[in-house]
């Protein structure tokens, strides 16, 4: 028999188990450590072209760090959608909690304005 292999990769369940937050604040400063690491490689790129380096060397350099800026970009605009996403939450929430206390308040102001209510009927001690 064969045993059923669950075809999603371990790292993938443990991504979709974080919160929004934990993506922004693992993501946000990976992309710009990556981003500027990219920015490194390729001023030392530059450098080997300045100083008459073979042009196989600086063009590898200057391939892998446009791989590393790239990454570093994309790593950073992700944070930066998780950081909206985590905004609009917040923003809907609090408008929810608006609208619910404008609510409450109205139907509130109603029973009192409005109609009587009636009496609850007064608990009597029978001793």
């Amino acid at each position: 028999m064969i045993p059923s292999i669950d075809p999603k990769p371990p790292g993938k369940r443990l991504i979709k188990k974080m919160s929004t937050r934990t993506k922004w604040m693992i993501l946000a400063p990976c992309g710009l450590l990556l981003f500027s690491f990219g920015l490194t490689v390729l001023s030392e790129a530059t450098h080997q072209r300045r100083i008459g380096e073979p042009a196989q060397v600086w063009i590898v350099l200057g391939l892998y760090s446009l791989v590393l800026i790239n990454g570093g970009l994309v790593m950073f605009s992700e944070a930066l959608r998780f950081r909206i996403l985590l905004d609009v939450r917040r923003e809907a929430r609090r408008s929810m909690r608006q609208l619910l206390r404008k609510v409450n308040t109205k139907s509130s102001g109603k029973s009192k304005s409005g109609k009587k209510q009636k009496a609850l009927p007064k608990q009597i001690d029978r001793d």
